[in-house]
């Protein structure tokens, strides 16, 4: 029988009294909560905004981080089967990797939530909670574009070099698909021109979202193909990528002299990448509150656990190559200089003493 939580409340009558035959009480509840690294800050605020809220509404949780090793992710996520949670929330390493643990997972009546990483391959996956990620690259290639106007009006066509995620992360090709909606007419145009001509996840990705590997790639790009021009702008999915990227432009003298600091993107509002835009180095970041993230996914278990149904936005959008996954999408949000202390301290996200 699947488990349930039964949240009773009667008058006079005690929750263990009537608790019914194979349920679990909410104080016996147990989610075990799989985190792919900790060295992406993003992703332990994700951790402890699940352990905070899941813990405040009467679960106990099991977090685990695998520090990009998929073996270990595997590993965690079976010794959590072994121990009986009553969910599993999971942020992929590679959504591909995990079918075989998660129909051990199913067969245990383990309910399975994937955690803004599209888990692939497998029909025991029960819901996805993540953001809009095709906006995410609309809004990522947005704020490029808005830079290149305002720091580079009168020079096109705009050089711009393209980065994209981890291909072993479905979200990636979201990101770039989306962020190629805005850029590929202005390159039909001849507004944009990819001076290398890497175009394409196949081209652009970048392994385990990896900066040093970006800022490799980028020292590449610029040798090859910037000695006797400049690059205006560079496409980059996440925080940690435009970091990298930033510090080989500067490497060769960008943002000094003579030499403009290229519109650099990015994603997930880290604190290194809030300050670097203060600095007028990175020129945008994208904001995903993680807070509200893990909110729709304690309420999805909630309602799992009591036999209701989720609630959820998308039923279209997301097939992981075995079925359409039932998926909650919230909405990101652009950030720049002009509006970082509206957006990140406003919500309270974070202190203005925290990125000043």
């Amino acid at each position: 029988m699947l488990r349930t939580f039964r949240k009773i409340a009667l008058a006079g009558v005690s929750a263990a009294a009537l608790m019914l035959p194979g349920a679990v009480s909410a104080a016996e509840g147990l989610v075990g909560i799989a985190m792919p690294t900790k060295t992406s800050a993003r992703w332990i605020d994700d951790g402890n905004n699940m352990v905070k809220q899941f813990e405040a509404a009467g679960y106990t949780t099991d977090l685990q981080y695998a520090d990009d090793d998929i073996p270990n992710q595997l590993a965690q996520i079976e010794n959590m089967i072994t121990k009986g949670v009553n969910v599993l929330v999971i942020a992929a390493i590679d959504g591909t990797t995990l079918s075989n643990a998660l129909e051990n997972a199913k067969a245990a009546d383990i309910k399975v939530i994937a955690y803004d990483r599209l888990i692939r391959d497998t029909d025991a996956v029960d819901y996805y909670a993540t953001f809009d990620n095709f906006k995410v690259g609309v809004e990522q290639a947005g704020s490029l574009v808005k830079g290149l106007k305002e720091r580079f009006p009168d020079q096109k066509p705009w050089n711009v070099e393209l980065f994209g995620g981890s291909p072993d992360d479905n979200n990636a090709f979201f990101f770039y698909d989306g962020a190629m909606s805005v850029i590929q007419p202005l390159i039909d145009d001849g507004s944009i021109a990819v001076v290398s001509g890497q175009m394409g996840m196949d081209k652009v990705g970048t392994l385990r979202w990896d900066p040093a590997t970006a800022q490799a790639r980028m020292d590449n790009l610029l040798s090859a193909n910037y000695t006797d021009k400049q690059v205006h702008g560079v496409l980059s999915p996440y925080d940690g990528l435009s970091i990298g990227i930033l510090s080989s432009l500067k490497g060769v003298g960008y943002g000094s002299g003579d030499m403009k600091m290229p519109i650099v993107t990015g994603q997930d509002a880290e604190v290194p990448s809030v300050k670097s835009m203060l600095a007028d180095e990175q020129y945008a970041t994208i904001f995903k509150d993680t807070r509200e993230l893990a909110k729709v996914t304690v309420g999805m278990v909630n309602d799992m656990l009591e036999g209701k149904e989720p609630q959820v936005n998308d039923t279209e959008t997301y097939n992981n190559g075995v079925k359409v996954i039932p998926s909650y999408l919230l909405q990101p949000v652009a950030v720049d200089k002009s509006n970082w202390e509206q957006i990140l301290v406003g919500s309270g996200y974070y202190t203005k003493d925290q990125v000043e």
